[in-house]
């Protein structure tokens, strides 16, 4: 039977082989089989003597059948044959399991007494005899001929695939092999005439070398070509997608003279920094586009992209356009109200009247806030989840800001886009990221990033308390705290989880480590307890703040910190972003291992924000010279967050970081490394900015339009749509 990468598994494979496949991989078609592919390759290794073999390796031998048995399974169907060979030096045992007592008793008859062979297997152990469970073996006819084959086979490397209980790798080689002996016309992505200019394998070659290579030499190649077929099928994709919104028609939102945008500039107290002048230029002319705009804009945090979305803002407010800035949190969305209101001053607020939407606000009141939404009385609304609900409608949604967009899924970010028409969207980030990741993850958006920070900071200095090195440490850490609130200022304390005890994490927070291991030293609830002690500490005015508490709640937690009611906040990671106190002078994180470099980064952010010096204390026990303590160290080294989100990926793998950003993505890309791969990536851009240039609907391109529907599926694309 001819397959193709789309035939299904069940025709290829048979139907309980591929649910096999689905439960343990969610593969579903031959080229879903065929784009597992080996995470390692293990040399066969020479001819090694039975008793210097190393445990768990795959090693080949060659050895004389010593004994040969078999013997009924007690319990299950089916029969076990024993058998024990030597080499003259050493002996170890060789186990089969047969279905039937008939297989049994043919492999026992061939491996007779007195034959000899060579045996390759991974080395096990059972009851202190080394042993091969199910090994490959070549018994002798012709000695010479065999030891060359064991000789050529010796130099073939061994594929070694993600594999589960169920699934073992060798058992996934098999299957591989069998598909790809089957498989006929495998499209290529590229032209000819580009592959050979850029120095690829076909992609049959590429598949067939990447899963069967006779030597080493085979791998480097496969590997390229292939991860050059991921690169180029993505950023393909999204420039179509890219040139799907730019197919869209906007409605216009101009700023006209002596309108709120002007007036807004006139009464600002301050000058705009260069970059959100320049910045802000940028958003001014997409928001007149024939198209909807569609902008990510990056920026340290405390750097003023709220300033700049609420110009944009009031730029559609001018033409009776809504604007719906939407924030992870309630702490932060009314935070941001706040800012907003206060930023409008007593002039201008009245006339756009910006209004909060929560999920947790009393039922009277938000209905009162959801009927000056629907009637287009409020042109700037703020909100959580709740804006997406559908519940919620608007009279003229002009633009949709983002705030933090990692936090929130795309089917969320989409639900509200698609409450107006075509609408335009800014995204804010005060995550810093990688151009590569930029590229990977939002490459149908426009980047723009603020880098110069507003005048009048005071800037902030990072330690690292080590307390694995100085245990006395934590005592001055404390002792530190107590010496700027004397100064009349403020205090964060941080938390990786509110109560140690319960393990419990912020909602929606992954897991804060994994499971069995042991979890963070400091939880909201102990350090709140241990701080009532304290001899300095102990009176002053200390309140806690977790995303378990109810809204309103920690609305006035927050609002009186603001106002400097509260000396002492200790809190989890729901003050990450946004929270501006200038009072604000020192932040301390405890377990400071156990949170990211960008968390880090955002957190320490939110000091050193008025004219009062910041100060960061991370405390750690991680050992000196660990990965967790290399993050910590990292983030105290520099405060430039660009820098850091290039260790951050260097620490952490793109894994984590795609998949933290863009789950439709993350399922592309199978070898692509978007640090490694820099180059490649931009070359793929520029190969896929050509190819659709002349060719926008592939239709001269069939490889890679097919590529793009196999690797880039209905739901990744649905993904790359609603960013």
């Amino acid at each position: 039977m001819s397959l193709t990468l789309d035939s299904s598994l069940d025709d290829a494979l048979g139907e309980a082989t591929a649910k096999t496949l689905d439960r343990a991989f969610k593969m579903r078609t031959v080229g879903d089989l065929l784009a597992h592919y080996p995470r390692r390759y293990a040399d066969p290794g020479e001819l090694t003597p039975i008793r210097d073999l190393p445990l768990g390796e795959t090693v080949t031998i060659v050895a004389e059948v010593l004994s040969s048995s078999f013997r009924r399974m007690r319990n299950r169907p089916g029969a076990m044959v024993d058998v024990v060979i030597g080499d003259g030096i050493g002996r170890m045992s060789l186990t089969f399991f047969a279905k039937s007592i008939g297989h049994a008793e043919w492999r026992a008859k061939e491996l007779a007494v007195g034959r000899r062979g060579v045996f390759s297997g991974k080395v096990g152990e059972f009851n202190g005899v080394t042993q091969f469970a199910h090994p490959e073996y070549e018994l002798f006819d012709d000695e010479d001929a065999a030891r060359r084959r064991a000789d050529a086979r010796a130099a073939v490397p061994i594929p070694i695939y993600p594999a589960t209980s169920t699934l073992q790798t060798w058992q996934i080689a098999r299957l591989v092999g069998r598909v790809l002996d089957a498989v006929s016309g495998i499209p290529d992505p590229l032209p000819d005439e580009v592959r050979v200019r850029e120095e690829l394998l076909t992609a049959r070659d590429a598949i067939e070398r990447i899963h069967r290579p006779r030597h080493r030499n085979d791998i480097d190649p496969a590997v390229r070509t292939l991860r050059m077929h991921e690169a180029l099928t993505l950023q393909t994709a999204l420039l179509q997608q890219r040139d799907a919104v730019r197919a869209l028609s906007a409605t216009p939102r101009p700023a006209s003279a002596g309108g709120l945008l002007e007036r807004f500039d006139a009464a600002l107290p301050y000058a705009l920094t260069a970059d959100q002048e320049s910045v802000g230029r940028q958003v001014a002319e997409d928001l007149v586009g024939a198209w909807p705009m569609n902008r990510l804009v990056q920026g340290e945090v405390g750097s003023g992209k709220t300033l700049v979305a609420l110009r944009a803002m009031l730029q559609v407010a001018e033409s009776g356009g809504q604007a719906a800035l939407i924030a992870p949190t309630e702490v932060l969305a009314a935070q941001h109200l706040r800012s907003i209101s206060k930023m409008l001053g007593r002039d201008l607020a009245p006339l756009v009247m910006p209004t909060l939407l929560t999920g947790q606000m009393p039922a009277a009141e938000r209905r009162k806030a959801a009927l000056r939404v629907a009637s287009g009385q409020a042109l700037i609304v703020v909100g959580t989840h709740a804006l997406l609900g559908d519940k919620t409608t608007f009279a003229d949604l002009g633009l949709v800001v983002v705030d933090e967009q990692h936090r929130f899924g795309v089917e969320q970010r989409e639900a509200l886009r698609a409450k107006g028409s075509s609408p335009h969207a800014l995204v804010l980030t005060a995550t810093p990221i990688p151009r590569t990741v930029a590229m990977t993850v939002f490459g149908d958006l426009d980047t723009s990033v603020i880098r110069t920070m507003p005048a009048g900071r005071a800037g902030i200095e990072s330690f690292v308390a080590p307390l694995a090195e100085h245990p006395g440490w934590f005592n001055r850490v404390w002792e530190r705290a107590a010496e700027e609130i004397d100064q009349g200022r403020q205090v964060f304390a941080v938390c990786a989880a509110i109560d140690t005890t319960k393990k419990t994490a912020e909602p929606g927070e992954q897991p804060l480590v994994p499971e069995g291991a042991a979890g963070p030293r400091w939880g909201v609830v102990q350090l709140d307890e241990a701080l009532a002690t304290h001899p300095t500490l102990g009176g002053l005015r200390r309140a806690v703040l977790h995303g378990k508490m109810p809204s309103d709640e920690k609305d006035a937690v927050m609002q009186a910190f603001a106002r400097g009611d509260i000396d002492l906040l200790i809190a989890t990671t729901v003050i990450e972003v946004g929270v501006d106190v200038p009072n604000a002078s020192t932040m301390i994180v405890l377990d400071a291992d156990r949170f990211g470099v960008s968390q880090l980064h955002q957190l320490r952010g939110r000091v050193g924000r008025g004219g009062v010096p910041g100060l960061c204390l991370l405390v750690t026990e991680a050992e000196a010279g660990s990965v967790a303590r290399e993050r910590v160290d990292a983030v105290a080294a520099t405060l430039d967050g660009f820098a850091l989100a290039e260790v951050d990926l260097e620490l952490r793998g793109e894994g984590d970081v795609l998949g933290a950003a863009q789950a439709g993505v993350r399922s592309s890309l199978k070898l692509l490394r978007v640090v490694k791969d820099a180059g490649l990536i931009v070359r793929a851009r520029e190969l896929g900015e050509e190819i659709l240039g002349s060719d926008p609907d592939l239709r001269d391109h069939p490889g890679l339009r097919d590529a793009i529907a196999r690797r880039v599926t209905d739901e990744d694309r649905a993904a790359l749509a609603k960013n």
